[in-house]
């Protein structure tokens, strides 16, 4: 029976590990690395516990996802004596158990001393991992864990695909840490890797950066579908085909610990599940143990991309065990769940099976992608990379153009709801929510991607997507830096507003309402469904009270807003703002434009439907893409 080194404990001096080592070990004593050779030392008497996010052992999912049928740790250690212990955790795990026959007890050794231990799993066990404790100084290296595998293992060419526009620092950091910990490694990945960057923005010293085992090819800005579109091509096509591609975000920190396992997990699963998509976990880049998502779903009721978990933080015990015992279909219920292409590993017999992705640009080209193909989804700990937090990055680009012609685009080809009127009500609730804000431009953005999705596919079969998503990018709102809006509040005669004395709280703040309020804003929007002319003349407003409230157009800080003419809109990570005042002429013209817009679509969604749903399998084949790309 074949055996295989499956996980390695990390000890990393990482600015991450280093902010937040709860990730990695828990100790009541300090631990001290060599970034150079990882070996560590605990000083003095005292434990150190490995039952963690990156170095436990998710032995419940090995067991259901692989033909794993032992389990073993090895480590060495030196110095004084010391007892390891295995641990382990079930469903109710608050803390760590330890598993006293799984134990072995060190005599003190200048000398390094192997220790070979192995672990005692049943089914109903989430994670094991183990202890250390000590009655003095010890140093310990060269921690992995070890499967015994039912069967051979299997033959797999791993590629990692990365679509990057001028994010350097992240892209080449990441490359660098792939030539040096994958490829620069004595593991068996270094021999059935390669990894792909497709550089839309062609910034990148591309002969410079590219080796036998990296390409780096510089491509016109298709956006990530077309980015990643090219990745799969190439990755099919290379010396040696791949047979699982890594697709992967360019401004991400990658942990290449979790490329390999990824790499150790296809190469033992079972074969039901040996067409499976991983799905890695996305962590804050800023707060680090935040752990945001690993898949997704479409809400049926309201058209929504929403995580299949509660958000989670992996540097507590108890939500690393409710990650891995987590039951997604309690939650999902009658949603399509998808993985998001931040980290999402994909079988190529699924690719040439199912095709490539939609040529969208971006939003809802992955969803999309993930609910056609409808696999079977593998998740773990330890699995992911740390990605910037969406909310300090809002662009309404993105979430008001792209993401209403996208989706409805993704509906009409795919199905992604039970019906398109879900995305309708997504329109209409963009639509209400930004001129409930006064954000007459933004809401005007959310009609144009309806509008663009109106002219059907023959629209974006040709590369008009870096186009329309750069004049998308034109025509949102403009937010101006803090000392240009602190000029425009004073030009308007802003009472009071000091831009250097703002605060979080006073941002974020928000206000109750009554029923009677609530009632006058559900009915008059806000005030512009009833026309008091004299009431919103400029002498009127400039000079009266305003509401400050965050920028993001996900917010609704409906206290704060109600009875207001004047909305103060602030962004305050990038230090950034804009002012916004109530038009009723403004509100009535969207208002005119949208209802014309439903009309048209209503009187031609049956030709549409058909239209869209004919053109997919052009549209996701591999000739048209090569085509699109300008690839040979």
């Amino acid at each position: 029976m074949p055996s295989m080194r499956f996980a390695n404990v990390l000890m990393e001096t990482t600015p991450r590990a280093l902010s937040y080592p709860t990730m990695y070990y828990r100790t009541d004593q300090p631990v001290h690395i060599d970034p150079d050779t990882h070996e560590w030392s605990i000083d003095g008497a005292g434990t150190i516990d490995f039952t963690t996010y990156f170095n436990s052992l998710s032995t419940m999912k090995l067991l259901r996802y692989t033909r794993a049928t032992g389990f073993h740790l090895h480590i060495e250690v030196k110095g004084a004596a010391c007892t390891i212990t295995q641990t382990k955790a079930y469903r109710l795990s608050s803390v760590p158990e330890l598993e006293p026959t799984a134990s072995m007890a060190v005599v003190a050794n200048e000398d390094w001393q192997p220790v070979d231990l192995d672990l005692v799993v049943d089914e109903d066990m989430v994670l094991v991992g183990f202890q250390i404790e000590t009655t003095g100084t010890v140093s310990a290296r060269n921690a992995y864990y070890t499967l015994d595998i039912d069967g051979e293992l299997a033959d797999v060419e791993l590629s990692l695909s990365t679509t990057t526009f001028k994010k350097e620092s992240y892209i080449t950091k990441n490359i660098e840490l792939v030539k040096k910990e994958i490829l620069g490694s004595d593991n068996d990945i270094a021999q059935h890797f390669r990894m792909h960057v497709i550089d839309n923005g062609s910034t990148l010293p591309y002969k410079e950066l590219s080796t036998d085992k990296v390409t780096v090819s510089p491509n016109e800005n298709v956006g990530g579908a077309g980015g990643f579109a090219r990745g799969m091509i190439e990755s099919m096509e290379q010396d040696v085909p791949a047979t699982h591609v890594l697709l992967m975000d360019d401004d991400v920190e990658v942990s290449p610990e979790s490329i390999m396992r990824t790499y150790n997990l296809l190469r033992i699963v079972k074969p039901e599940y040996s067409e499976a998509f991983i799905s890695g976990a996305m962590l804050n880049y800023e707060d680090v143990q935040d752990m945001k998502e690993d898949t997704g779903f479409i809400d049926p009721s309201i058209g929504v991309c929403v995580a299949a978990k509660i958000p989670l933080q992996v540097t507590k015990f108890v939500d690393i065990v409710f990650n891995e015992a987590y039951d997604e279909s309690l939650r999902v219920g009658d949603g399509r769940r998808y993985a998001a292409w931040w980290y999402c590993c994909i079988p190529m017999s699924a690719i040439k099976r199912n095709g490539m992705p939609l040529p969208v640009f971006v939003r809802y080209d992955d969803v999309e992608y993930g609910i056609r193909c409808n696999p079977t989804f593998m998740t773990m700990n330890g699995l992911g990379i740390w990605h910037s937090k969406f909310e300090i990055r809002y662009n309404a680009a993105v979430e008001r153009y792209q993401s209403i012609r996208n989706g409805m685009i993704a509906q009409m080809t795919t199905g992604l709801a039970p019906s398109i009127d879900t995305f309708l009500r997504e329109l209409h609730d963009q639509i209400d929510l930004e001129l409930r804000k006064f954000n007459y431009t933004d809401a005007a953005l959310a009609l144009k991607g309806f509008e663009d999705f109106l002219k059907g596919p023959a629209f974006i079969k040709q590369p008009v997507a870096q186009e329309k998503f750069m004049q998308a990018n034109r025509e949102k709102e403009k937010l101006v830096s803090f000392p240009e809006l602190q000029k425009m509040a004073d030009d308007m005669g802003l009472e009071g507003f000091d831009v250097t004395k703002l605060t979080r709280q006073e941002i974020d703040n928000d206000k109750p309402r009554s029923l009677q309020q609530r009632a006058f804003d559900f009915l008059t929007k806000n005030g512009q469904r009833v026309l008091h002319a004299s009431a919103h003349s400029a002498k009127k407003i400039y000079g009266k009270d305003y509401a400050l409230i965050p920028s993001a157009g996900w917010v609704y800080p409906s206290g704060s807003i109600h009875g207001e003419n004047i909305i103060v809109a602030v962004d305050w990570f990038n230090r950034k703002g804009t002012i916004r005042v109530k038009d009723l002429k403004q509100y009535g013209e969207i208002m005119k434009r949208y209802k014309r817009d439903l009309a048209y679509f209503k009187k031609h969604r049956t030709c549409l439907e058909e239209e869209y749903k004919s053109a997919s399998k052009e549209l996701t084949s591999i000739p048209y893409w090569k085509k699109y790309l300008g690839m040979k």
